[in-house]
């Protein structure tokens, strides 16, 4: 049996793509293939770890659950659109200068979630940060330096507006 195709029209990271896909494509599987967006990782398959987790109209979904035709004529944004060249975002910026990084296959899923609490609230607190960040599994740090990653993100993105404000 042949399989079904299906057009999809997502804009990924700032930047508009229509392709015709099997109809039962993963997003995971369309950012990775399609796109070569590799930055978002591929672990369980099933939404446990939040290793996949990309932003979907500015909220954290896992990928590797959600069909690729559910995002056609919606706003994607992976690990990959958070950086400007070499700059790295004031989030991936804390997770380093905190010591959140260590395999590194959980950081991607981690810094999405981030970037989406810290866009609804400026300065959340511990227990904010770990329900925000909840839905995201790491088996290397223990969870602590994340958590410290997530407030000095907070602090640096202050930082930065004020820099803008000038």
């Amino acid at each position: 049996m042949d399989k079904q195709m299906a057009e999809v029209k997502i804009k990924i990271n700032g930047r508009e793509y229509r392709d015709m896909i099997p109809s039962d494509m993963m997003l995971i599987d369309y950012l990775r293939k399609y796109r070569l967006l590799t930055g978002t990782k591929k672990a369980c398959g099933a939404g446990e770890c939040g290793s996949c987790t990309v932003l979907l109209n500015g909220k954290p979904i896992y990928s590797c659950i959600t069909l690729a035709i559910q995002a056609s004529g919606k706003t994607v944004e992976t690990i990959e659109g958070l950086s400007d060249g070499d700059e790295l975002h004031p989030i991936q910026e804390a997770y380093l200068d905190a010591g959140a990084v260590q395999c590194g296959y959980c950081t991607p899923g981690f810094i999405m979630s981030t970037k989406a609490l810290l866009s609804k609230v400026s300065h959340p607190d511990e227990k904010c940060i770990k329900e925000a960040l909840a839905g995201n599994i790491c088996r290397c740090t223990g969870y602590h330096q994340i958590i410290d990653a997530v407030k000095l993100a907070s602090e640096k993105m202050d930082q930065e507006a004020d820099i803008n404000e000038r």
